[in-house]
Order: structure tokens, then C-alpha cells, then sequence
């Protein structure tokens, strides 16, 4: 049996304040979010208590017998158990999977009483307590003869800063901890690393509220696109805290300048291009205490120089009250989201379907990980859903597809980061279940040779079980697409920064390195 430690005697105390905090709570087991969900949403009138809605699902860990749940024309398995916080998959060109585990930094300040009893609760919700694994590292599995189940296991880093992202090129594993990105010398098939170097720091403590940054690849390879997320709500500590945050940042891939790609994502997660149109898209988890159903969780395209409304409004010009000064012409400005989550969710992966091997009812659009709610006195999330996409967006209603992470008021687990691996099926990482579960297709279909998460394909190898590429370790890439759907501005103006009242950062000429608190 698969079951996080936790002491009885801190469980009991975060039952006792879940139950205070609930108190006086609106209920919204009357609202449907599936009216949140697709690119015009249900949003209600705000609503302001004095303690938040708050339902936390206790984490049970799974039995050696259960597992998610999926469609007849799909089978699950456990790849790999016995993890310690898994956030994010990534499949190499060669198809060897990296796990990254990754705990939140320590010493974050507690400012308010809401924080203390938020760090509990949260503490709580993720399983935490008791003697826990060692985490803070990668592992890397090995499937040598494509048959769905991991033949060797390495840890291929240990001891790093809270990783999230991580993406490969040309020789070079690139780490985005929680206050840099590190560059390793890595060639495909080995199970060490060279010594690393920092790439760029990226803002970091002491509060480091959304730690985590994800990393992706563009499709030429040049740059590594970053996101942070905000150090707060909605700015009650103050903007020049979120000096560099809730935003994409834009790295050279060889040299670390960096820029401001777009802002006003509270917290992105799931930075992935889109196999087709080569544009870049994101996983956003909105701001918190405008009551249940406020405000949904959202997918969507970014556009460079694109201002998402962080923190003055939400879905283009729906004004946030709470933020002082108003800022009506940053309201003005900032776009909508393209596809509406619904409310609480915590969407944290996304992955496109383009190169999997699974049925075609899932052959062309973006599976989307959401980690659950604890801010609504109903449960939201807790599963992996399907949106179809045509022509390079959104084209109908989000599906179930990888559910059973909840069961009554309690969480076997919950879903964070998704990848293909090296055969075309979906890889979920279960930070609470502590698993990376596989989900392939039912009648066995594999594809006929790796592709990585990041669109590269792995040279002829010397042998067919995955083994050892050629000297350099290179790759080829994935056909680049003709052209994206929407076409950003050649010379986008420089994006709005909330840390300095709305004005553009300093002016990258073309590349530099960009603010840090």
C-alpha cells in the first residue's frame, strides 16, 4: 500500500481549522462549472468574507491494487511508485523519461495569520508530515525495448532547489530550479551529468509564493521560454515584490539573456508549443477569495508583448476591486484567455497529442492536468480532461479521461504534469500518490520511434533498446511549422510590468537580462 506519513495529531488540528474557516461559508454545490469551462464562461458577481471557502481533501495514497480510472479504449498502469513528490515528465529524444521531484522552498515569511493557517492546511492537503523520502531530485527511467514498463532506474540529479522545469538540447539538460535556470552537460544515454552552470536567476526568495517554473523549448531551439509566478494573490504584498513575476520570460538558450516575453499570468504552468502552428501555450491558475466560483483556472495562447490582466482584472476587463491603485488603462489592455478551466482547478501540465500513439478520439488536441481545488466548499479538478483542438485551437468541450484521483473526501491522489513517452502514451505525474502513472492504448499501439517532449527525435542509435547515441549527441528536430495561427508582432512593444505601476521594464535591445528582484 501506497500511503504518505502524516501524524494523527496535526491531521486533527487542520480538521478542527478546516471546520472553523468553513463556518459562515457560502455554498456552491448549486453552481455548475461547466459553465467555466470553453472560451466564454459563466463569471458571477464577486463575493468578499472574511475567511475564504476552504475543503481540503486528506491524502490516502493509492493501494497496490487501485489505480485511476480511464475509457475502454485506454489502459492504465503505474510506470514507476515510490516517488517523492513527482511534479513534471519529460520524455528525452531517445525516450528515457526524467521525473522531477520537487518540495516547496523552506523559510517562506508568514505574515499574517491567514498564512500560518494556510501553510498548515496546505501542509495537509499534500500529504506532509512525518518521515518523508528524500526529494528535490530527478530520477531518470528507461524503457530499453519499448514494451510500457521501466527497465532501469537512475537518479540522475539530487540535492537541487526545488526543480520544476526541464528541457534538453544539443548535449545541454537544462534545470529550472526555484531561483535559476542551471545548464548540465548531458549526451542522450548516460545516467550522470557534467558540472552545471547557471544559465539566468530567476526571482527567487525569501518569498517565492508560486515557486515553481516550468520550461519549454522553442521549436528552432534557440531560446527557453520560463514562466514565475506571482509572489502573492492579488499584490497585497506590495508590486515591487513582483518585480519579474507572473510572467513568461524568454531565456537564450546559449548565451542567458533574457527578456519579458508576457505578463500578467498569475501563475503559468504547462509551457508547451503547439506541434503545428509553433505557437506557445500555457496552463494559468487565477487569483483566490472572490468566492467559490471565481476566478477559473484558464488555458490559453500567449502572444509575445501580451498583457493577461494580473493583478487588476481577470478575463479581459473584469476589474479585480482589491487592487490599489485601479489601473484602468491596464485593464484596457489585457487579453482573454482562450479557453476557461473553470473555477479552483489547478491546472499544472498540459501536453499536446499530436506525436502519441493513443486512440483517435485523442489524436489532435491537449490533455490538461488539474491538481484540485482547496478554495471551494465543493471539490473541482482532481483528474487529467481532453480539450480537442482544430487548426491550432480549442474546438469543442473538455472530457474526462483520467479520473479516480478523488474518492469521497479523500485524494489517492492528484495529477500535476503530464508527457508522451517514448511509445505515444500519456504519463502523469501524481505528486500525492507519489507515482507516474502510463496511459496507453488499449489495443497496444505504440509509435514507431521516440519523440521528446520537446518535438526532437533522437539519431540512428546502435542498437534498437535505446541505448547509446552518437558522440555528439545531437538531435534532429521535428519538421518546423510553416507558420503560426497567429502571427505576434514582429517588434511587440515591451510587455507591462505590475512591479513598476504598469510601465514597460527596461527596454530590451534585443536581448538582456531581464529584472530581478
Amino acid at each position: 500500500m501506497h500511503r504518505p506519513a502524516f501524524p494523527r495529531a496535526p491531521a486533527l488540528v487542520a480538521s478542527a481549522l478546516v471546520i472553523t474557516m468553513l463556518a459562515g461559508c457560502g455554498d456552491d454545490a448549486d453552481f455548475d462549472v461547466s459553465q467555466q469551462i470553453g472560451p466564454d464562461p459563466v463569471l458571477p458577481e464577486p463575493t468578499s468574507e472574511l475567511l475564504p471557502d476552504l475543503k481540503i481533501a486528506e491524502i490516502v495514497g493509492w493501494q497496490d491494487d487501485q489505480a485511476p480510472a480511464v475509457p475502454e479504449d485506454l489502459a492504465v498502469s503505474a510506470y514507476a511508485r515510490d516517488f517523492a513528490n513527482p511534479r513534471t515528465v519529460h520524455t528525452l529524444p531517445n525516450g528515457d523519461v526524467l521525473v522531477v521531484q520537487g518540495r516547496e522552498p523552506p523559510g517562506k515569511p508568514i505574515s499574517t495569520p491567514k498564512d500560518l493557517v494556510r501553510g498548515w492546511i496546505m501542509s495537509w492537503a499534500r500529504g506532509g508530515g512525518g518521515d518523508q523520502k528524500e526529494s528535490n531530485l530527478i530520477t531518470l527511467l528507461r524503457d530499453t525495448n519499448r514494451d510500457g514498463q521501466v527497465d532501469e532506474r537512475h537518479d540522475l540529479l539530487t540535492g537541487l532547489n526545488s526543480p520544476f522545469g526541464v528541457a534538453w538540447f544539443d548535449g545541454t539538460l537544462y534545470v529550472a530550479a526555484a531561483d535559476a535556470i542551471l545548464a548540465y552537460p548531458y549526451q542522450l544515454g548516460q545516467e550522470t551529468t557534467g558540472d552545471p552552470r547557471v544559465l539566468t536567476p530567476l526571482p527567487g526568495g525569501p518569498i517565492n509564493h508560486h515557486w515553481t517554473k516550468d520550461l519549454a523549448l522553442s521549436p528552432d531551439g534557440r531560446y527557453l521560454y520560463a514562466s514565475v509566478g506571482s509572489n502573492s494573490n492579488v499584490g497585497e504584498r506590495g508590486l515591487e515584490a513582483e518585480k519579474g513575476r507572473a510572467a513568461i520570460w524568454q531565456v537564450d538558450r546559449q548565451t542567458g539573456a533574457a527578456r519579458i516575453f508576457a505578463t500578467g499570468l498569475r501563475n503559468p504552468n504547462g509551457l508547451v508549443f503547439h506541434p503545428e502552428s509553433g505557437v506557445l501555450w500555457a496552463v494559468v491558475n487565477e487569483r483566490d477569495e472572490l468566492g467559490p466560483n471565481l476566478v477559473p483556472d484558464y488555458m490559453t495562447s500567449v502572444q509575445e508583448g501580451g498583457f493577461y490582466g494580473w493583478p487588476w482584472s481577470y478575463f479581459g476587463n473584469h476589474v479585480d476591486e482589491r487592487v490599489y491603485p485601479p489601473r484602468p488603462e491596464m485593464v484596457e489592455k489585457a487579453i482573454v484567455p482562450d479557453y476557461a478551466l473553470s473555477s479552483h482547478v489547478a491546472a499544472l501540465g498540459m501536453v499536446f497529442t499530436h506525436n502519441s500513439a493513443l486512440p483517435e478520439a485523442y489524436a489532435s488536441g491537449a490533455f490538461v492536468g488539474m491538481h484540485g481545488s482547496w478554495n471551494r466548499n465543493t471539490f473541482n479538478g482532481y483528474k487529467v480532461v481532453y480539450i480537442p483542438f482544430e487548426n491550432g485551437r480549442p474546438a469543442g468541450r473538455a472530457q474526462d479521461v483520467v479520473t479516480g484521483f478523488l474518492e469521497g473526501d479523500q485524494a489517492r491522489g492528484r495529477p500535476v504534469g503530464l508527457a508522451i513517452d517514448g511509445t505515444g502514451a500519456l504519463l502523469i505525474a501524481d505528486d500525492a500518490g507519489n507515482t507516474v502513472w502510463r496511459i496507453a492504448a488499449a489495443d497496444g499501439s505504440v509509435t514507431p520511434s521516440p519523440i521528446g517532449t520537446d518535438g526532437q527525435q533522437a539519431p540512428a542509435l546502435t542498437s534498437d533498446t535505446g541505448g547509446e547515441p552518437d558522440a555528439t549527441g545531437s538531435t534532429q528536430a521535428a519538421p518546423a511549422p510553416e507558420a503560426p495561427a497567429a502571427e505576434p508582432p514582429t517588434q511587440a512593444p515591451p510587455p507591462p510590468s505590475p512591479a513598476e505601476g504598469g510601465t514597460a521594464p527596461p527596454s530590451p535591445s534585443p536581448m538582456e537580462t531581464a529584472p530581478v528582484q
